[in-house]
């Protein structure tokens, strides 16, 4: 039977609020299994050691969920799991992870999940993951994802996170190495305030004809709070990357971006957008004539801004 905190963190973070009767899904919590569940197509296997997962989804198999988010709900608790994902050949597959930090204590807590995703060639996988913190502790809330992607021939992989409260600090890691004709699509939003700091690493290498990335991130610093984005993408044969960074600053937050591109082919075709600013005044008036306080205007801002 599932606490409240944990009903609370699993319907922010994956949508759930009770351990499914079907389908496909792990949930952890605090470094524990607290239930686990494989179908036909899609097998989850607990590693021996302990530290996490193997997911596998069988070849062809189309338009079916798995569900593996992570939770901490006690201060103290340094919780470390590597999950592999290996996806067949032409299967078609939503992966709804996340993490979420209920801490009241004074000692941080800690997730690390470090996910290696084996995409097969025509395969289409879309992976959602939202991170959230919460609690009245003084003990910091600290989220830690990396994201490893091999796409094999002509995979598709869209990648969506989500970041816009109570975590402290974050450090965010994802690489791709693609082969030809595949294709990684990342979309993150993260929003911070306080004193809270967010990092954030992308690291590409479009290796076979055809294949492609994008980039994007959007984000939102408040206070004085801290965020530093960095991408890099490397073309070794004829290929698209293309990277977005677009963040607004508010208070005495700051925001770094650091792009890179890297053309080793001629026919690589390789783009970088960057635009760091504060909300334009006529925004907001335009907002407070409709009779909006000047705070109820930056709230619809920003709401549309990461929407």
């Amino acid at each position: 039977m599932l606490n409240d905190v944990i009903k609370n963190l699993l319907a922010e973070v994956a949508d759930m609020t009770e351990i499914p009767v079907t389908g496909a899904f792990n949930i952890r919590s605090n470094g524990k299994s607290e239930g686990r569940n494989s179908t036909e197509n899609i097998q989850i296997v607990p590693k021996e050691n302990g530290s996490g997962i193997d997911i596998y989804i069988k070849a062809n198999t189309k338009n079916e969920n798995v569900h593996i988010p992570a939770l901490i709900t006690e201060a103290g608790v340094h919780d470390l799991v590597y999950n592999d994902f290996h996806i067949g050949e032409n299967a078609e597959v939503t992966i709804v992870a996340g993490c979420g930090i209920h801490n009241c204590g004074n000692e941080e807590s800690l997730h690390e999940g470090i996910h290696r995703f084996f995409v097969g060639k025509n395969a289409k996988v879309k992976y959602l993951e939202k991170h959230i913190g919460e609690g009245d502790g003084n003990g910091k809330r600290i989220i830690n994802p990396q994201t490893h992607i091999v796409g094999e021939e002509n995979s598709y992989l869209e990648m969506d996170t989500l970041q816009l409260k109570g975590v402290d600090s974050t450090n965010r890691v994802s690489s791709a190495k693609l082969a030809a004709g595949a294709t990684v699509v990342i979309r993150e939003k993260i929003m911070t305030h306080g004193d809270q700091y967010a990092e954030t690493s992308f690291d590409v290498e479009l290796e076979g004809t055809g294949s492609s990335a994008k980039l994007i991130s959007r984000s939102v610093a408040k206070d004085h709070s801290r965020q530093l984005f960095r991408s890099k993408i490397v073309g070794n044969a004829d290929c698209y990357g293309h990277s977005e960074c677009d963040a607004i600053i508010m208070d005495d937050g700051i925001v770094a971006a650091e792009p890179e591109i890297v053309a080793n082919d001629v026919d690589a075709t390789l783009i970088h957008e960057a635009a760091i600013g504060k909300i334009a005044g006529d925004q907001l008036m335009k907002l407070m004539t409709l009779g909006l306080t000047e705070q109820e205007a930056e709230a619809q801002i920003i709401n549309g801004f990461l929407k």
